[in-house]
């Protein structure tokens, strides 16, 4: 309250000082404006302007420095409903350990799915994301939930054995896409960020889940050969493209064949976008006076600058005039 009577008290003083200057230009209005003693139509509106912007900065410093509280910005601050998620589902059947990835085809599957996960970790601020691992072989088992610790998430990409956890039998991709979209349904629409990395599995012609609006991007990363396969529990093993492309298409994901290459830049600038900005209906005290004193103080400055160059069209002196040159 004492915040607005003040403005109010500055109001009338500007309204004083307004009516005292425009008696002074009165008695100058010829020399000023040229023997019509006017100057152009807009320029009446120049005494509310001023009004207005000396008005709008002082309401805006008086509340910031009266009303709202001191607010501290830390950088490494994130709120708890900001936060971003990040969903891996890794394959760790024993055809990930077969060599025949990266780009001299000697490294193991998952060590090169290791490869690709850690690009996109450095390309990304990992520090508003909370990661989820979710492991994947005959079952589907939660390795992580929601942990800001991502070197966890290294330790287990890296080093634990977790084939040993599973009965032995065929890989079931559908099983960690179904567990990764249950544990992603209630959190924020568009906040959530699914990775697959896997080197092919079939799947059933029908069943595949729908994502819910918290899934922003389903992401399938293949890994090792797709042309030359190597023999493993009787059977070929090679990267399986056109089954990945057909997960990540009823998915409406995308395929990234990452054996050599990581991910591309437009995939990492979608996981790097923020957050929309704030909408009006969510600014408190401390945005509105942000914006009066921006909004007064670029009037109040530009303002002179239009009332000089086009407040009035006449020109004091004796006007030049362009004489022929005669030559010789």
């Amino acid at each position: 309250m004492v915040t607005e009577i003040i403005t109010l008290g500055v109001i009338l003083i500007c309204v004083i000082a307004e009516i005292i200057h425009y008696r002074r230009i009165q008695k100058i209005a010829r020399l000023a404006f040229g023997p019509s003693g006017r100057p152009t139509i807009w320029t009446h509106a120049a005494p509310l302007l001023r009004i207005a912007a000396i008005s709008l900065c002082c309401w805006g410093f008086l509340s910031l420095l009266l009303v709202v509280e001191a607010k501290i910005h830390q950088a490494d601050m994130i709120q708890e409903n900001e936060y971003k998620h990040l969903v891996l589902i890794l394959d760790v059947s024993p055809s990930m350990h077969l060599k025949d990835a990266g780009v001299d085809q000697t490294l193991m599957r998952r060590k090169r799915a290791s490869q690709v996960l850690e690009s996109l970790f450095n390309r990304v601020p990992m520090r508003q994301f909370k990661t989820t691992v979710i492991a994947v072989y005959s079952d589907a088992k939660p390795l992580l939930e929601d942990s800001k610790d991502h070197e966890v998430v290294r330790h287990i990409l890296e080093e634990l054995p977790m084939w040993h956890a599973y009965k032995p039998g065929k890989t079931k991709l559908m099983d960690g896409i179904n567990m990764a979209v249950k544990m992603s349904k209630p959190w924020n629409p568009g906040s959530t960020f699914i990775v697959m990395l896997t080197d092919g599995d079939t799947v059933p012609p029908t069943g595949m889940p729908k994502l819910p609006v918290s899934v922003q991007e389903f992401i399938v990363v293949g890994v090792g050969d797709p042309h030359n396969g190597k023999f493993i529990d009787g059977h070929m093993s090679r990267q399986d493209t056109n089954t990945l492309r057909q997960i990540s298409n009823r998915l409406g994901g995308f395929y990234h064949d990452g054996n050599q290459k990581h991910l591309p830049a437009d995939i990492i600038s979608r996981l790097n976008r923020t957050k929309d900005k704030k909408n009006l209906d969510d600014w408190t005290r401390r945005e509105w006076a942000l914006a009066a004193i921006v909004f007064g103080s670029s009037l109040f400055t530009f303002l002179p600058i239009l009332l000089h160059y086009f407040g009035s069209f006449y020109r004091a002196g004796v006007p030049i005039r362009k004489t022929a040159q005669v030559y010789a």
